[in-house]
């Protein structure tokens, strides 16, 4: 292993000299791939996105045209004994040598945060002379301590060390001078508790040395035992989060004031927002400063080692703004002094980082005062090793103010005590090893918590899939045989994925502690030929197991269908070895699990998905169903219910007895009748055990090889047959697939699939396009129409329902003057005009959740908040499309009249209103109500290239609390309601809509001789033929004689109100 990194580490280096300037990528990501890890690179990505398109923003800012790049590498130890970083040592090489042959190696690279994995990276003593940057939040090892090119954005542990040495040596009127101390280190300690533990008890670190004095307690007894029995200190040191002090007390809230733990817990920031308890009142906390610029979640969205990450990439952009200043980079590799010495800012704060690269912070030494207050007794500067002082009136449990000192005071009553405890030995020593068994359960309880809990899959995230949406791949017509198998089969999506539902019978949801425990080691298997298990969903009085679904259906199925998968051209010689080396497979890798048996193994268990790739189900249910007995039961177990391995082997022998001969199920000319099958196994003749026909004589050898495997696999005695991982061996040596054991089948075999898969299908297409195309083109004509709900009520039932709803908001605009530009245009140019307008409306409500009511003339009409209720969003809907609308219109330009501008008017309103469909003929969805009405006052009230809101409109946005900008233009009359108080809505905080100036009475006189000159203008540039065109309306053929225009007579376009109510006359 270790020969084998040092190959990987020299072929790595080989590469590294090239410049990583030209490469297309500056950074790489390598990190563990998993979903516990709180440093994952599946949580860890989407933050350093967001950092490069921040530091992006800031380069173009800076006239800078360069920008940063990169590319994510994940790493998994799902295939090791044990998980995480105890087995990532090769898996950041591994990754680095497939980017080295790639040649996109890049200028730096982020992560790992394994100290281990880091370790192997750094150290020049194995090898490695890696020439590029690596920023790690993590790698907290001592190990990884003062290494040249390594930059750690997390104190790592000599920072931790130094703290304890420096605060121990330290005293004031409230600290004594410490010496003595108890190091406390779990067997499960996280990343970070791990190595910062591990630098206060190795021997050599430099706390050992500073010291007189310590013990170091390994479990939880040992820990319990130096708190009852004389201590020799009264000082406990360890790593964890106030759950961890609560269990080491037992979950008692009794506190010694004679002791003091010292916890480190840097990476949580509840000292700062939750109130403490009484468990922690003689508790010290060593954390991180109060200076986060988010808060810490517990779904791994957002916490320390994500923001570290982030904060990494504004550090190398700071880095390389340096280094694309230089005006010939002509350089092969990032400078690593420019990590050193260097301050900058991040969403954690401001970072100082040291001459060796690693983060100098403020700790926080934490108390709890006694009201359950997290309070900061002591800050550590680690840039300068000096503790301050921050309260000096401190409020803790601890008599006289004072923190306890390291060494309890002598105790003549204790050798009384002693004495008492050796003549009851005898009795305690029963006690003891209760305590003991009860320590050992209480360790693992976290564990076995977990394994008990369950918890169903949401019923809203489970969508049923109608039985019009079926895809299974065959062309077998029968009807019946397949309206049997939709009434068996349950289908649904979740997760965007079709999955299958099962019926779990006999229960009613509240599973018993063995079941829960085993649908939690069913949910942790995933192998490309095991079925996936999601989880289970509870519809009803059902309770239903949700699982992948396979397209082609059940291997059995498959075996029966002679039509879709012909013996001659498709299911040949290498398709059944390939088939029976994908259930061998997913058996090996079964049985290696925690589920450990199948113990229901049948063709009809094994399921093939659209790639014809095997896949087994079926298991992990034992505790639910009881053991079968059918004809693929092992003859040990139809004697003696059970289930067992060797029983599974058994199975698979008659499945691939199943596949040679594409006989029904157990095939022999000797008997047909299924008891009577059963009989035969179950009770032997003499020494003749009763077993499927195999044809020897006229057997090839491949086949003779085959059949001799199946025979050795339905041997009489369990222990003379071999296991899954002999069967999977012997399989892959006959068609040659021990170098590709990711593939399922040959390539040939694939296009042999591919080439049958579109001739059949074609046949299928032919048969159903003129259905499909008159089906689409109906059901889009009637969406684009009515609302989806509408119309699925008209197709069912011919009548909708009408409804009421409380709240949505109603949009009205029309175009200003819209009579007298159809004056001056041709009625096709008004048409043209329109869609113009419309089409670019309609566009624009795409991109928001509102609905389109109907448009009449120059007027627009749409409202949120129906059909499909939406909370307060409708608001926002209504306003960020206005907006859009009104930035659009500020750009718009009529193709007959260009350079003229259009002016629009719109208006808001909020408030209830009924919903429904009108009519028989030509049906259509209408609004009712006063909100349409007073919606509609709005619009006609309002002023050019401005949205008029009404105070309605106003309170929502105020109680969503959006961060829409508006201004209070005043009382305004609106017909039927009098004078209410409206507002003009201008824009949205942080947002440019670049909306157009309004007119206004100031500039108007100016604006009108401008726009008056535009139009003559316009008109004198248009063809002869359009001169003489046909206008609108006979009343605007007697206004031809008017319509000339002087400097002094504008058309009725451009007439602006000068009143105090600048309202509708445009």
């Amino acid at each position: 292993m270790r020969y084998w990194i040092f190959v990987c580490l020299w072929s790595l280096t080989r590469g590294l000299n090239q410049s990583c300037l030209n490469g297309e990528y500056l950074m790489n990501v390598v990190l563990l791939q998993d979903d516990v890890s709180p440093w994952s690179l599946n949580f860890v990505q989407p933050a350093v996105m967001k950092a490069i398109k921040f530091d992006a923003e800031i380069n173009y800012s800076n006239d800078v045209t360069h920008n940063l790049s990169a590319t994510y590498n994940g790493f998994q130890t799902v295939y090791y004994r044990h998980k995480g970083c105890s087995s990532s040592p090769c898996g950041g090489i591994e990754i680095l040598k497939d980017l080295e042959n790639s040649g996109m190696v890049g200028c730096a690279l982020l992560g790992p945060s394994c100290t281990y994995a880091t370790f192997q990276l750094v150290d020049i003593d194995v090898g490695l002379k890696l020439n590029i940057p690596i920023i790690s939040a993590g790698s907290f090892g001592l190990s990884c301590d003062y290494k040249a090119n390594l930059t750690r954005l997390l104190p790592p542990a000599r920072k931790v060390s130094n703290f304890f040495i420096e605060f121990w040596n330290f005293s004031d009127n409230i600290k004594p001078l410490w010496h003595k101390t108890y190091i406390y280190k779990k067997n499960n300690n996280t990343e970070d508790c791990f190595w910062y533990m591990n630098a206060l008890e190795v021997d050599s670190g430099s706390f050992a040395s500073n010291v007189n004095k310590r013990v170091v307690l390994r479990k939880e007894e040992e820990f319990s035992a130096a708190l009852k029995n004389d201590r020799e200190s009264n000082l406990f040191i360890l790593c964890g989060t106030p759950e961890d002090i609560m269990q080491l007390k037992n979950g008692s809230l009794d506190v010694d004031a004679h002791v003091a733990f010292i916890l480190i817990d840097l990476y949580n920031d509840k000292y700062y927002l939750e109130p403490s308890n009484d468990a922690m009142k003689n508790v010290l906390v060593l954390t991180m400063p109060n200076n986060r610029n988010y808060t810490i979640t517990t779904n791994n969205t957002m916490n320390d080692y994500i923001a570290a990450y982030h904060d990494a990439v504004l550090l190398f952009g700071q880095v390389m703004r340096q280094i694309w200043r230089i005006p010939v980079m002509d350089v092969d590799s990032v400078n690593i002094n420019y990590f050193r010495n260097v301050s900058f800012k991040g969403i954690a704060g401001d970072y100082k980082l040291d001459e060796h690269g690693d983060r100098d912070v403020v700790f926080s030494v934490i108390y709890t005062n006694i009201h359950n207050e997290y309070k900061v007794l002591y800050e550590f500067d680690t840039s300068n090793n000096k503790t301050t002082l921050v309260d000096f009136n401190p409020s803790f449990i601890w008599p006289q103010q004072q923190l306890p000192k390291d060494q309890p005071p002598a105790d003549n009553a204790g050798l009384q005590v002693k004495y008492a405890i050796v003549i009851s030995l005898g009795f305690l020593a029963l006690l003891v090893i209760a305590t003991v068994a009860f320590l050992f359960y209480w360790q693992n309880r976290s564990y076995r918590r977990k394994q008990k809990r369950w918890s169903h899959i949401p019923v809203e995230l489970i969508t049923p899939v109608e039985s019009s949406e079926r895809n299974m791949v065959s062309l077998k017509i029968d009807e019946d045989a397949w309206k049997d198998t939709c009434q068996k089969i349950r289908r649904a999506r979740y997760d965007k994925k079709i999955v299958i539902l099962k019926e779990l019978k006999h229960s009613d949801g509240y599973f018993s502690e063995r079941q829960r425990i085993a649908l939690n080691a069913l949910l942790q298997i995933d192998y490309y030929n095991l079925i996936k298990f999601y989880g289970t969903v509870k519809f009803d009085h059902e309770v239903l197991g949700v699982f992948e679904y396979g397209e082609r259906g059940s291997l059995r199925y498959v075996l029966n269908d002679r039509i879709s998968y012909p013996e001659e051209t498709f299911m040949d010689w290498e398709f059944k070895i390939s088939v029976m080396y994908d259930i061998a497979k997913g058996m090996s890798y079964l049985h290696s699990s925690n589920i450990e048996v199948h113990g229901h193994l049948k063709s009809t268990n094994c399921v093939t998905d659209n790639r014809m790739v095997v896949k087994i189900t079926g298991f992990g249910f034992n505790t639910f169903i009881s053991p079968d007995r059918d004809l693929w039961t092992a003859p040990e177990h139809l004697r003696k219910a059970g289930i067992s391995q060797k029983g599974d082997v058994y199975s698979f022998a008659i499945i691939a007895q199943e596949i040679m001969l594409r006989k029904c199920t157990f095939y022999t000319k000797a008997c047909s009748d299924k008891a009577e099958k059963l009989d035969c196994v179950q009770y032997p003749r003499m020494l003749c055990f009763f077993r499927p026909d195999l044809i020897f004589e006229t057997a090839s050898e491949k086949e003779l090889e085959v059949y001799l495997l199946i025979k050795s696999c339905w041997d009489e005695d369990p222990d003379k047959r071999p296991d899954f991982k002999k069967i999977e061996s012997t399989l892959g040596k006959i068609v040659s697939l021990h170098n590709q054991a990711n593939e399922s089948y040959m390539g040939n075999l694939i296009r042999r699939l591919q080439m049958y898969s579109r001739n059949l299908e074609h046949l299928v297409e032919e048969r159903t396009a003129l259905y499909k195309a008159e089906r689409d083109r109906a059901d889009n004509l009637n969406f684009m129409l009515l609302p989806g709900p509408v119309v699925r009520s008209l197709k069912e039932t011919g009548s909708v329902e009408p409804e009421l709803f409380d709240e949505v908001t109603i949009y009205f605009s029309d175009i200003v003057g819209f009579t007298t530009l159809c004056h001056y245009s041709t009625p096709m140019e008004v048409v043209d005009m329109l869609n113009d307008i419309y089409k670019n409306f309609d566009s624009i409500l795409d991109h928001h959740d509102v609905y389109k009511v109907e448009t009449i003339g120059d007027a627009y009409m749409v409202v949120s908040g129906l059909p499909r209720r939406n909370g307060d969003r409708h608001v926002m809907d209504i306003c960020h499309m206005a907006l859009d609308i009104l930035s659009f219109m500020g750009t718009f330009e009529l193709r007959h009249l260009p350079g003229l501008p259009v002016w629009i008017r719109i208006g808001v309103h909020s408030g209830p209103c009924a919903a429904g469909v009108v009519g028989l003929k030509m049906p259509r969805y209408c609004l009712f109500g006063d909100t349409v009405n007073t919606a509609s006052r709005m619009e006609s009230t309002g002023l050019p290239l401005k949205i008029h809101v009404s105070q309605s409109t106003i309170n929502i946005i105020e109680r969503a609390d959006c961060k829409f900008e508006y201004m209070k233009r005043g009382e305004t009359y609106l017909k039927g309601k009098g004078k209410e108080t409206t507002y003009w809505l201008t824009g949205v905080t942080g947002q440019n809509y670049n909306l157009p100036t309004p007119p206004t009475a100031e500039n108007f006189q100016r604006l009108q001789q401008d726009l008056a000159e535009m139009i003559k203008s316009c008109l004198e540039q248009r063809s002869p033929s359009h001169e003489k065109r046909k206008t609108l309306s006979a009343g605007q053929r007697k206004l031809r004689g008017h319509s000339e225009l002087t400097d002094n007579e504008q058309p009725e376009y451009f007439h602006l109100a000068t009143v105090d109510n600048l309202s509708t006359y445009l």
